[in-house]
């Protein structure tokens, strides 16, 4: 008796882990506000609706476990007044049983947590359902789930972990989407090699069935590029949209009983284990030797120069040398780095000298700003961006790594940003395309950060003067940083604004106040923001000549387009069918506001990021733009008020080196 008792309980149990192992695991559920129908009022569609998921579930169950057939399924019904079609993708490494389970769960669980809606999407780990009574486009990212493990990162390589993301999960879209099957389908596994505890990373991809390979990676990548602003410094995140998913992990979440769809290493190696250590044995052995010559070298050159550094220092710094000398490099460093300044390293030239791409000893890479010599505003800018930059710290800032005074040389060095400035994309027809409306919007949210850091969080009050698409520098993961602070203004943190007769800045780009009278302050960042979200919304440059007659610039037409009620008109059209049209109309609300003509009737940079962060916040009604500022300008110039360097400085000046901080074309 007792051992069929024990038998009856192992046999339960048995029964009781199968039936969980088969559960599915939620995840999300899309289920809109504005797609609900009167079940009593629409009883064909309800019908309708009711005989395809019946219809999906039946397909789940034809064909045996190795019959692409059983992962996936399409059915649709029509009749008068109720059309809806539908369609199930059950994920690639799941065996028929674990498929048919987890889609007849997804139809019975679709409706009840999503009641009489004419669409939903429900995503379980093993599987995704939907059904919808019109069509979703395969590459829109919009419906879509973001979910991530709640692990974080904890790392200074952040930056170098999301770029080697990217490029994993890019391998293996291009993977499920060329794969000469029925299923696009991939899995993978990389090792980053970042010295930390999350170094490996398990990928999965996949797209429905019937979608072009072309547009199942675009899909997949556009899927990706959503993780970079809703699951950044995550060890594990998913983006499920209507057509594709994909996924990483820091453990293996999934079979891999199939090794067709499993991804390569990026580098295999075929020789053999002892050569191997030999190899490895060698190169660690001169790496190591060339390492102390070099550093044996740098300490000499260091002491030999030392007297004449705090002597260079102290006459440029005075009391701020003490805290800079941590930022000092040699000139010998800079010229190793750069390969003597050669014409290959050069990326790019601003109005105060050449920039060249740089790599130092410990593989980092620099953007090396090299002031002319014979310009003489060059020194007043160079001691200002140090001390300035050297006290800042915001990831929406370009980041100063560190200076070079000597040999009657100065030289700022900065991070290397490798995705140019966010004209580079804005202002060019095909480039324009690569931005998507939640990469656009990041970057307003992102600039708007910054901004609002130097106006109000840094340890001093910082005006820049000098905002323009041109000095907002774009990192691996698209993140916007503003550079170029050799126009930048300190203010104390009590004063509201100052006064100068230098105007230095960009026509376009420069508030009313500032460009006729030199009167600057928080506001005047703030006018050039707006201008910089209208430019990023449309496209389109806030340029015309300064003796062109009427209203032909992009602040104009934009107030055209709000005084109309048609403010949908500015969007960009490459983006426009794939945009949140309540975060446009909001962000040109907010753009025509920071371009008001008054000073104060403009928002602070605190009441833009809450403006943006908060979906509920109510915003101002702007008031009509007159257009004056440019007349002004134009009567000011006739009459003689602005003299040919100010002109110039109105046309050329504002050339600026941060855009060349970015890698060449």
């Amino acid at each position: 008796m007792l051992l069929l008792l024990l038998f009856l309980f192992l046999w339960l149990t048995s029964i009781t882990s199968t039936t969980s192992s088969l559960s599915p695991t939620y995840n999300a559920i899309y289920c809109p506000n504005n797609a609900t129908f009167e079940s009593n009022n629409n009883t064909v569609l309800k019908t309708n609706l009711n005989v395809l998921l019946s219809s999906l579930v039946s397909n789940a169950t034809l064909g045996g476990a190795d019959s692409y057939s059983t992962f996936m399924g399409f059915g649709s019904t029509n009749a008068v007044n109720g059309i809806v079609n539908g369609v199930f993708l059950c994920r690639g490494d799941v065996n028929s049983t674990m498929c048919q389970n987890c889609v007849t769960t997804a139809a019975t669980n679709i409706t009840r947590l999503c009641p009489n809606k004419t669409e939903s999407i429900i995503w379980f780990d093993e599987c995704m359902l939907r059904y919808t009574n019109h069509y979703y486009s395969p590459t829109s990212i919009v419906p879509r789930a973001n979910l991530n493990n709640g692990k974080n990162i904890t790392s200074s390589k952040l930056d170098i972990f999301n770029g080697m993301l990217l490029s994993f999960l890019d391998r293996l879209a291009s993977k499920a989407a060329n794969l000469q099957t029925v299923k696009q389908f991939a899995t993978g596994e990389d090792n980053f090699n970042l010295s930390i505890s999350n170094s490996s990373v398990y990928g999965l991809a996949q797209c429905v069935n019937g979608l072009t390979s072309e547009q199942c990676e675009q899909c997949l990548v556009n899927a990706s590029r959503t993780l970079l602003t809703c699951c950044e410094g995550k060890q594990g995140a998913r983006a499920l949209l209507a057509w594709c998913n994909i996924r990483y992990d820091s453990y293996k979440f999934y079979n891999t009983t199939d090794d067709s769809s499993s991804l390569p290493p990026p580098f295999s190696g075929k020789n053999k284990s002892g050569s191997k250590t030999r190899t490895v044995l060698i190169v660690v052995l001169v790496t190591g030797s060339t390492i102390l010559l070099c550093l044996g070298c740098y300490f000499l050159i260091r002491r030999s120069a030392w007297k004449k550094y705090k002597t260079l220092m102290r006459e440029n710094f005075g009391d701020e040398s003490a805290a800079l000398q941590s930022l000092q490099y040699s000139l010998t460093t800079i010229e190793a780095a750069t390969k003597k300044f050669s014409s290959e390293n050069k990326i790019g030239r601003g109005g105060f000298g050449e920039v060249y791409k740089g790599i130092l000893i410990d593989g980092r890479q620099i953007a090396v700003k090299k002031l002319s010599r014979s310009s003489g505003q060059g020194g007043v800018e160079f001691i200002n961006e140090v001390l300035l930059i050297a006290k800042l710290q915001h990831r929406n800032l370009v980041t100063l790594t560190g200076f070079c005074l000597e040999d009657q040389e100065k030289m700022l060095i900065y991070e290397y940003v490798p995705n140019k400035s966010l004209d580079y994309f804005l202002f060019d027809r095909n480039k324009a395309r690569l931005l998507h409306w939640f990469e656009r919007y990041k970057i307003i949210e992102g600039i708007a950060n910054g901004i609002h850091y130097l106006h109000n969080h840094s340890r001093l009050k910082i005006i820049h003067r000098d905002l323009k698409p041109s000095n907002v520098l774009l990192d691996d993961n698209m993140n916007p940083k503003i550079s170029d602070f050799g126009m930048a203004r300190i203010v104390a943190l009590d004063q509201d604004r100052g006064s100068t007769n230098r105007i230095v800045g960009t026509y376009g780009y420069m508030s009313q106040e500032y460009a006729m009278h030199g009167q600057f302050s928080e506001k005047s960042d703030v006018f050039s923001f707006g201008v910089i979200i209208l430019e990023i919304i449309s496209s389109k440059k806030n340029a015309r000549s300064l003796l062109s007659d009427g209203d032909d610039d992009l602040l104009s037409y934009a107030w055209k387009q709000w005084r109309d009620q048609t403010p949908l008109e500015l969007i960009d059209q490459d983006i426009k069918e794939s945009c949140n049209y309540s975060e446009v109309v909001k962000c040109i609300q907010i753009g025509l506001l920071c371009v008001q003509e008054k000073p104060d009737d403009r928002p602070t940079m605190a009441s833009v990021v809450s403006y943006l962060t908060s979906p509920s916040a109510e915003l101002l009604f702007p008031r009509e733009l007159t257009g004056s500022m440019h007349s002004g300008i134009l009567q000011k110039m006739v009459g003689g008020g602005l003299s040919s360097t100010s002109i110039s400085t109105l046309n050329e000046i504002s050339s600026s080196v941060s855009s060349a901080f970015s890698a060449s074309a």
